[in-house]
């Protein structure tokens, strides 16, 4: 049996209230069979999925109002997914993916007491071989730039998916690589705009940081 504690949430966009279940804070850990382990994964960065952060709240504060007709949406290192669960609320064409191995479980679930249909889901790591999740329109993320050798992986994760005219949208908290990012990305033809944010972190959705937004095509 699990030992993870939970929390539930609801979110209030507009008029709507998104409900999400997430681990309790980030002290929870449960790798019985050494799964994320085996993928690296360390018992001190095991929760850091399943927590909602605050620059995942901003990522879906603009993805419930982002334009989405006729897109197809990836959003990549997903975690607890907030923005996904979002966009699938809106009925939009959005997969999910994530390495972490309890990811997906927390996805299905989070899609279920929302009253929503599943949401497609693919476990993958940015340096796995190449997978067949196809090409998309927009890839969005939240603080994906932890590392600095997540620059070159995340980077070539995206353009590996990305189609020939294609926008982007990372939230970034400010961890120091997204200059780097920004360059390996404009290498891949990617126009890039910084917007800074700074909404005091007294605030329920408080986050200090920037919205990196990248488009190639003519979509720039």
């Amino acid at each position: 049996m699990s030992k993870l504690r939970l929390r539930y949430q609801t979110l209030e966009f507009d008029l709507d209230d998104i409900h999400i279940r997430t681990l309790r804070d980030n002290q929870q850990f449960d790798d019985p069979d050494g799964e994320a382990e085996d993928l690296g994964i360390s018992s001190a960065a095991w929760p850091l999925f399943g927590v909602l952060w605050a620059a995942g709240t901003v990522l879906a504060d603009r993805m419930w109002t982002q334009d989405t007709e006729g897109k197809r949406i990836l959003e990549v290192g997903c975690g607890i997914a907030l923005a996904s669960i979002v966009l699938n609320h809106r009925k939009a064409d959005i997969t999910a993916t994530d390495r972490h191995p309890e990811a997906e479980a927390f996805l299905r679930e989070n899609a279920r007491i929302n009253d929503d249909p599943e949401i497609p889901f693919v476990r993958v790591g940015w340096t796995d071989p190449p997978s067949d999740l196809g090409l998309f329109d927009l890839i969005i993320g939240s603080d994906l730039l932890y590392e600095r050798a997540h620059v070159e992986a995340l980077s070539d994760f995206i353009e590996q998916h990305a189609k020939p005219v294609c926008e982007v949208v990372i939230i970034d908290p400010g961890r120091g690589e997204s200059a780097r990012f920004s360059r390996r990305m404009e290498g891949y033809g990617f126009t890039v705009t910084r917007e800074s944010v700074n909404d005091p972190p007294s605030e329920e959705r408080g986050f200090v940081g920037h919205v990196l937004s990248l488009r190639r095509g003519e979509a720039a």
